[in-house]
Formats: structure tokens, C-alpha cells, sequence
């Protein structure tokens, strides 16, 4: 509930510092967007002093509300409330705005400053985060509120949206998703100034917003987002709201205050200038000569605020005590769930769910993940409506649905970007450890999104499957060829394509054990056979990344094949045709994880691709780049540096020359290349 309504003076007092503290940083780093604070401070400050859970001192409190900034370009208005507000953000930070080293980078980043609870910038994830930690607060009050306890999911997601966040195609699907799920401990406030960096909205965008979000579910209301009574009223009311999402529509100036650049897109994205801030602070009744400062009473109301919220942390946690007292079991379940703590033999247990059958990778991968969830009660996720098809249904566990939020499996709906985005939100919640999955080739609709999980180094896991031209007759639509470079590329993510079950298994070790980022689990549609030298592998092999799994009696042996997935069936067979058809020693490399193999030692990665003599060729059903740096020796890829074709799947490997035959002559093609090469070389000296 609010607490004591200040009078409009000192709230206007107050939200006329945060403005001031923003442009006065801005005007320091002589960067940075300033029209945003100054137009939404009044519905900020509101927010935060007035409704918002939180304490400074205990800043991941489980029992806190979330604030997300989607509108990230407006990092001041967020770096002023935290500084207001007695959060490890000091006067010294905002004056390092933007500067290297600093905790108050040009947009707000996850773990460089507490308080910030989502990376947020690129319009329209924040948004569609808070989907996701809105989910998994309803599922974290569904499986521990018992009795007289209602301890958990009560926390609000709020945020602060933009024009911007509206018009992004990402936020009609995490809306949708909201209101379709009924998740009423949504409260967003659209800072509707109508201005975007080309000028007027007007030039692109001209939608009835109510009516949209209205039709997705919400509960919709508008205020003048400059009037402080208004606001906390229609906050309120969102708060009532228990079966609705709610977006609180308010009007502003961008800029508000500043005589000749108010309510226009120059302030958008650029410092006032000397002139403006001096005759802006004159509007706002601001000491002009005063810089980065904050009044005694503002601070004082700040701090009385944090004192009556310490209060509310202080009763919440005597009754989460009591609660373990009177829960155990469920306490236990839940602090393993937080901590994601592993049982101690749990790469035993998870070596003897799979046996080696002619099965495919997805169906491999979903009798592991039946496991993980027996083992992990945060254990979580679903599919863009792919579910029956990439094998991810958590069979002993029902479905999340309005009203109950009991289950484990989540249906995103045909939402692939947004359900990127819900993880992100699930995930940084705690308490979960999410997955998402969809067909390789859709992983390019979830791109944003899994590039904010890997720079906040999140531990989400992605299936992707029907990884290859495999596919077969859904034709080039839907046979990836880019995806996996396109994954590899993104730092802090682990791509992993396992051969057969052995590597199925140790993958989901890899992702589980994963604490620098994301997983990719990339997974195929069509069976597998069970491949030589099982006896002679272990998980510790394979999570090197990279490994021998057929080798050649000699040293140096002419061909070291390299190959992923289901290529390493096809490279085993192609290594039988070099011998028999070209005379070539050859040995070969399965390779289910690049980035993991190139973190091992010299000595090691020489040991599995000869560094001397030996001609390397790299087999992949993809484009050919994303290999770089696996050896020093001349490197052959034989991939695809085209879209598939649809035909039955032994039809199309014939096509692309995906067969054993075909990649043998074209490793020969290869040898001829670089044995004419040196002859010219000798000649020439």
C-alpha cells in the first residue's frame, strides 16, 4: 500500500532533483539522453517512494519488487533514484556517467550496479523480461505459500516503458503472452512523450495503444504522468488488479523544463548544452550555479522511506523463519532450488539414464531432461508451441496455466523472441534454472534475446532442434545453415552438438555445470547409430570440448577429420573411404563444443589435432566459419555455403554432397590443392 502522499511540492522537489541530477551527470560525460529523466522523474519518484519493496542494504531480498528500466537510454533517471534511494551509487558514480570503469554505464548493466535488475537498452526486452519474472513469481507462489504463510510471488514487476519499448515487435508478443497468462503482478508505465530520435512519433506510428493492450488483456489506464496524485492513484489501481496485467499510459513532456528543447527529439539523445541546463534549472525553481545537487528535505523523505521499508524486510524475514520452522521439507526444496547446488554424483546419475540406442539426439536429450527434473526443483521451461517435436515436455509435471501456476511446463505460444526474453526473466528471478526450445533455423527469431542472457551470463538452457538439412522435405525454410556460426559468435555462449548418447548426456553436464553464460544444446531430428569407441570415452573427455574418437596408428597420419553431430558418423565412415579408394591415414576428431576446446591447453589440443604434417578438414552441415583457432596446419571446411533443398533426407545429403563418398573426394580435391601448391613453391624457389 502507499505510504505517507507527500504534498505536491515536495514531491515535485523531489523529481525536480532527479531531473537535475540527470542532466547535470549528462552534462559531465557530455553524453548520454536527457529528455527521458526529465519527462518521467514526476511518475518515477512516485513509484519508487511511495509503492516500491526494497532495501538498500539487502539488495537481492527475495521479498523485494523488481524495477525494470526498458527504456534503458534513460540510465540516469534509474542511477539517480538508486543514489536517492541509499544504494551503492555514489555522488562520485553519477559524476563518472559513462566513463570507463564506471558503475553507471551508458545503459543499465546486471551486476555492475546493485539494484539494477535486467540489462536493459535494446527496446522492448526489459518489457518483455518482466514477463518472465512475472511467471516465475507466480510459480514460486504456487509451490511454497502454505497455511497462514503468503510469503512468496507477492513482489510486483515494475517497469518504465518507452514509445520505443511499445513499437518493438517483441513487446506485442510478451504482451500477449501476460495478459493471455493473466499475470496481474504486472504494473508498467508507458512514458508516452510521443518523440523518438527521428522527431515525432507521428512520422511511423499512429496506433490506438489502449485499444491494443486492451485486447491483449490488460487493464489499461491514462494519466498525466506530471501529476503526482494521478499517478499514485492509477498505480494503485494496478496493484488491485490481481487478474490483469496493467500498463499505466502516461502522457509527458520529453524534456519538461528545458525552454527550447522540450517536447523535442534534440533532447532525446544529446546533452542540453551550458545554456539550456542553466535556463532549465531557472524553470524548475534550481539553485543555477548548483551542480549534482540534492536538498536536505529530499534526502530526508529518501531516507525516512528506506527506514519504514527496512521495517517491512525485517517482518518478512521473522516470518520466512518461521516458515522454514513449520516448512522443512519445502524449505529444503526451495534453498536447493536458489542454489542450484548439484548432488554430488550427479554425473553418475546422469551417464545412466541414456543407453546407446538408434535414437535421435532430441529424443536422447528429453529422457535426460526427464531426469534433470527430478533432480532440480527449478527445473522449468517450454517451447514456442514445438513442444511434441523437440521432445522437451516434462512428462510428470502438468502445464502452467492462468490460475495455476503449480507446473513445470510453460507454453510460450508461437513467440520465439519473447519466449528468449521470459527466460532472461525467469532466470533472473532465482530459483529457476529455465529452458526454452524451437527448431534450430528459429533460433534467429530469439537472437536479442540470447545475446542479453550471455552478457549477463545467465544459465539458460536452449534446445535446438532439426539441426540440419536433415530435415529433409520442409525444404530450405526450415534446414538451418547459419544458425550455429551465428550462435558461436556470441560471447559467454556454450554451443554444444552432440554425436550420440554418450555426448547427450555429458552436454546436459556441460549446460547444467554452466556458470559463465547460456547453453545451446543443438540436437538432430533424424536417429543416430551408435558410434565407435563408446568404451573409451568418459564425460571428462567430452567436456574438453574436443576429442580423438577413432585414431590412426600413426603420429602424423595424412588427414585429421574434425566433424559435429551427426558429420561424425558421416566423418567416421569417410575416414573407411580415404583408406580404402586413397591410400590416406587419416584419424577423426568429434567436436561437440568449440569454445570449450579452444579454453584447453596447447599440449592437449595438439594431442587431438597434430599441430605438424597432418592436413585437417572440418566437417559441418552449415556455413563454413566458426572454426578458427582449432589448429595452426592448413584447415578444409566442408560445409554448406548454401540453403538446402527439400527431398527425403539420404536425397539431399546426396544433393550437397553429404554422403561418405562425397566428402572423401573432396578432402582428395583438398590434398591435390595443397600438394600443387608446394610443388609451385619449390619450383619457384
Amino acid at each position: 500500500m502507499a505510504k505517507t502522499i507527500l504534498s505536491n511540492e515536495m514531491a515535485k522537489k523531489a523529481a525536480n532533483t532527479i531531473r537535475c541530477l540527470s542532466i547535470d551527470a549528462i552534462e559531465e560525460a557530455q553524453s548520454g539522453h536527457p529528455g527521458m529523466p526529465l519527462g518521467i522523474a514526476d511518475s518515477a519518484f512516485m513509484l519508487w517512494h511511495q509503492f516500491m519493496k526494497f532495501n538498500p542494504e539487502a539488495v537481492n531480498w527475495d521479498g523485494r519488487d523488481r524495477f525494470i528500466l526498458s527504456a534503458g537510454h534513460g540510465s540516469m533517471l534509474l542511477y539517480a533514484l538508486l543514489n536517492l534511494f541509499g544504494f551503492n551509487i555514489t555522488k562520485d558514480d553519477l559524476k563518472k556517467f559513462r566513463q570507463l570503469g564506471s558503475k553507471t554505464p551508458g545503459h543499465p548493466e546486471y551486476k555492475l550496479s546493485l539494484g539494477v535488475e535486467t540489462t536493459t537498452g535494446p527496446l522492448g526486452q526489459g518489457f518483455a523480461t518482466g514477463v518472465g519474472m512475472a511467471i516465475a513469481a507466480k510459480m514460486s507462489a504456487a509451490r511454497y505459500n502454505r497455511g497462514k504463510y503468503n510469503l512468496f510471488g507477492n513482489e510486483k514487476i515494475y517497469g518504465i516503458v518507452s514509445d520505443g519499448d511499445i513499437m518493438e515487435g517483441i513487446t506485442g508478443e510478451a504482451a500477449s503472452l501476460a495478459g493471455h497468462l493473466g499475470l496481474g503482478n504486472i504494473i508498467y508505465i508507458y512514458d508516452s512523450n510521443k518523440i523518438t530520435i527521428e522527431g515525432s512519433t507521428d512520422l511511423a506510428f499512429s496506433e490506438d495503444v489502449e485499444t491494443r493492450f486492451t485486447g491483449y488483456g490488460w487493464q489499461v489506464l491514462k494519466v498525466n504522468g506530471h501529476v503526482h496524485r494521478a499517478v499514485a492513484s492509477a498505480i494503485q489501481s494496478g496493484i488491485e488488479e490481481v487478474d490483469k496485467p496493467t500498463l499505466i499510459i502516461a502522457k509527458t513532456h520529453i524534456g519538461y523544463g528545458s525552454p527550447n528543447k522540450q517536447d523535442n527529439a534534440a533532447c532525446h539523445g544529446a546533452p542540453l548544452g551550458n545554456y539550456e541546463v542553466k535556463e532549465t534549472k531557472l524553470r524548475l525553481n534550481w539553485p543555477v550555479g548548483s551542480i549534482f545537487y540534492i536538498p536536505n528535505d529530499v534526502k530526508n523523505i529518501c531516507d525516512e522511506r528506506v527506514k519504514e521499508l527496512k521495517e517491512e524486510y525485517l517482518q518478512w524475514e521473522t516470518e520466512f523463519k518461521h516458515w522454514e520452522s513449520e516448512y522443512p521439507k519445502l524449505a529444503a526444496e526451495r534453498k536447493t532450488a536458489m542454489s542450484r547446488d548439484l548432488p554430488q554424483d550427479f554425473e553418475v546419475i546422469i551417464s545412466e539414464v541414456l543407453e546407446e540406442s538408434h535414437k535421435s539426439t532430441r529424443e536422447m536429450g528429453g529422457e535426460v531432461m526427464q531426469k534433470l527434473a527430478e533432480l532440480f526443483p527449478g527445473f522449468c521451461g517450454g517451447s514456442a508451441d514445438l513442444t511434441p517435436s523437440t521432445k522437451t515436455d516434462l512428462k510428470d509435471f502438468e502445464s502452467i496455466k492462468q490460475g495455476n501456476f503449480k507446473g513445470r511446463n510453460i507454453h510460450f505460444g508461437i513467440r520465439e523472441h519473447a519466449m528468449g526474453a521470459a527466460l532472461n526473466g525467469m532466470a533472473l528471478y532465482g530459483g529457476f534454472l529455465p529452458f526454452g526450445s524451437t527448431f534450430l533455423v528459429f533460433s534467429s527469431y530469439m537472437l536479442p534475446a540470447i545475446r542479453m542472457a550471455a552478457m549477463m551470463k545467465l544459465n539458460i538452457n536452449y534446445i535446438f532442434t532439426h539441426d540440419s538439412f536433415h530435415v529433409g522435405e520442409d525444404g530450405p525454410t526450415h534446414q538451418p545453415v547459419e544458425q550455429l556460426v551465428c550462435l558461436r559468435a556470441i560471447p559467454n555462449m556454450q554451443v554444444i552438438r552432440p554425436a550420440d548418447a554418450m555426448e547427450v548426456a555429458a552436454g546436459w553436464v556441460m549446460a547444467i555445470q554452466n556458470s559463465e553464460g547460456p547453453s545451446a544444446l543443438i540436437l538432430t531430428r533424424q536417429k543416430i547409430n551408435v558410434l565407435d569407441g563408446i568404451e573409451k570415452r568418459s564425460f571428462d573427455l567430452i567436456k574438453k570440448g574436443g576429442y580423438v574418437i577413432s585414431d590412426s596408428s600413426e603420429k602424423y597420419p595424412n588427414i585429421c577429420i574434425v566433424a559435429s553431430g551427426s558429420e561424425v558418423e558421416l566423418a567416421l565412415e569417410a575416414k573407411r573411404v580415404l583408406r580404402r579408394t586413397y591410400g590416406y591415414t587419416s584419424k577423426v576428431v568429434s567436436m561437440p563444443c568449440v569454445s570449450e576446446f579452444l579454453k584447453q591447453d596447447q599440449e592437449y589440443r595438439e594431442s587431438v589435432i597434430p599441430a605438424k604434417k597432418t592436413i585437417v578438414a572440418v566437417v559441418e552441415a552449415g556455413t563454413p566459419m566458426g572454426y578458427q583457432g582449432i589448429t595452426w596446419r592448413p584447415m578444409y571446411f566442408i560445409g554448406l555455403n548454401r540453403f538446402g533443398v527439400s527431398g527425403k533426407s539420404e536425397e539431399v545429403a546426396q544433393e550437397l554432397g553429404f554422403t561418405p563418398d562425397g566428402i572423401a573426394h573432396e578432402i582428395d580435391r583438398f590434398v591435390g590443392w595443397i600438394e600443387d601448391y608446394e610443388e609451385q613453391l619449390k619450383s619457384n624457389s
